[in-house]
């Protein structure tokens, strides 16, 4: 069984990619950049190691699998693919206790 992904550039161009659920995010990023479209040329990068995937939302880690996402087979799903040398850090624990009780540090001047 595999995966179909439909990977989108930060310009727009899309292109589908067939994966298995054993495929990490790092290995899907060394698959399209040995195998970068014709069409994606303009977009082109210097290493494997800085391509970004991003579902809903978030960034993948370099070890996580197709499978750990339990994405469906036989039906296309979307990420987007982005050049970034580093990855963002997760938030702090404080930030998330106060998105999830809804207290907020801010201010109404009226």
């Amino acid at each position: 069984d595999q995966i179909n992904l439909r990977l989108i550039l930060v310009s727009g161009k899309t292109k589908e990619f067939l994966f298995s659920p054993n495929d990490s995010a790092a290995d899907i990023a060394k698959h399209v950049y040995d195998n970068w479209p014709m069409d994606w040329e303009e977009e082109q990068v210097s290493s494997p190691n800085i391509l970004r995937l991003i579902y809903q939302g978030r960034f993948l880690h370099g070890n996580v699998t197709l499978g750990a996402l339990k994405l469906p087979f036989g039906k296309t799903t979307v990420m987007h693919l982005v050049a970034r040398e580093t990855l963002p850090e997760p938030n702090s624990q404080g930030q998330r206790n106060r998105e999830k009780t809804g207290e907020s540090n801010c201010c109404v001047i009226l």
